[in-house]
């Protein structure tokens, strides 16, 4: 079986087509749960209002993404007391914002989903948010989550064969005009499936996070936009090392499916007027280090993250982020010019206190990054 689903990059009038011909797109990556990672005061909180209001501003600014994660983890799993869920609350903002791509991590084979659930609450958000809404697929590193839901983890790369098998059953919801009907690998089954109404740019957004074979195979067969991590870990300077490679065998896999793909990754932008400002900022939330957020010691079998324990590259101080970028504004556009250059499209950024530092990136780094040819 093989889906027909056109990328809705493929409309030049759709959202998704206006977000990727920007030199290098801009995005948040939203803690919609309650990360506590210094003991530094900051504004953020895990509320729906508090990062609504985060990505209104984003969207002010002319950012072209708003992304956020998910986990299911038991009592004591979240570093404070609450996480809100990625896909509905990314939903939800597609009532109060008008042309920012929203993108909502989806774990696709907890449950597991069944396809038509999924594809009908696509279409609904695709057409309350005017083709706005995409999908993180996310098939689940963590073997407590998987058992949260009563089963045991799936082994990592059969996750992306019972996720593809999905994605082309949903896939063909969104574009057949007749029921029909499918029984494969996966415990569900389609029996005379049709939904309506259909997207209205071929299909949602689809984007996976991946750093495996397995995924990238994935991402070349089904994603527009592929979220990476730095092989070589935080520092920014292990990730311009090990990031063309990496981003180039992504673009091939892709090639060999017939397809082109957009790459994001996940910096946090630590900056103030200058250098030494910079630098004091970042000290001053290492110093107030409350351990490492979001991880607690879960068994994983994540191949993205492994750049952080490979001790050849060098590392960074637990900021935040996939990779760290730290300086005043013009060492942060010179080391986002050095990361479009490395390959990568699109940055979703984080920022240790999202109100005050995106502000701060709007006034002081946003007009540099025109200047240099970064944003049109």
């Amino acid at each position: 079986m093989s889906s027909k689903a056109a990328s809705p990059a493929d409309f030049p009038d759709s959202p998704a087509a206006r977000a990727f011909r920007q030199p290098l797109m801009l995005g948040v990556f939203l803690n919609l749960q309650d990360i506590q990672r210094s003991r530094l005061p900051s504004s953020n909180t895990w509320t729906f209002d508090y990062n609504a209001l985060v990505v209104q501003r984003a969207e002010s600014l002319g950012f072209e993404l708003a992304f956020s994660r998910t986990q299911w983890l038991p009592k004591g799993g979240y570093d404070g007391d609450a996480s809100l869920d990625a896909f509905v609350a990314l939903g939800a903002m597609a009532a109060i914002t008008r042309t920012i791509l929203l993108i909502s991590t989806i774990h696709v084979l907890y449950g597991p989903m069944h396809p038509l659930h999924l594809a009908k609450y696509g279409a609904t958000l695709d057409h309350i948010s005017k083709g706005r809404w995409g999908i993180n697929v996310v098939t689940g590193h963590r073997a407590v989550e998987h058992e949260m839901f009563g089963w045991e983890r799936i082994e990592h790369d059969r996750r992306y064969e019972l996720a593809g098998e999905l994605l082309e059953v949903v896939q063909r919801l969104w574009t057949d005009t007749e029921n029909f009907s499918f029984e494969g690998a996966s415990p569900w089954k389609v029996k005379n499936g049709y939904i309506t109404p259909k997207p209205l740019y071929g299909r949602p957004v689809l984007v996976n996070a991946t750093g495996s074979d397995a995924g990238i195979r994935f991402a070349a067969r089904y994603s527009d936009i592929v979220f990476i991590t730095s092989p070589g870990g935080a520092h920014i300077d292990s990730a311009l090392e090990t990031l063309p490679p990496h981003v180039a065998r992504i673009r091939e896999a892709a090639g060999e499916a017939g397809r082109s793909v957009k790459t994001v990754i996940n910096p946090i932008i630590v900056s103030r007027d200058t250098p030494q400002e910079a630098q004091e900022y970042a000290d001053a939330i290492v110093a107030g280090a409350l351990g490492r957020a979001g991880f607690n010691g879960y068994d994983s079998d994540a191949h993205a993250w492994r750049g952080r324990k490979d001790a050849r590259h060098k590392q960074g101080r637990n900021l935040g982020g996939n990779i760290e970028i730290v300086g005043s504004p013009e060492q942060v556009v010179e080391q986002l010019l050095a990361l479009k250059g490395a390959g990568i499209d699109g940055v979703q950024l984080g920022f240790f206190d999202f109100t005050a530092d995106l502000e701060h990136f709007g006034r002081r780094i946003l007009p540099l990054m025109k200047d240099a040819g970064l944003r049109v």
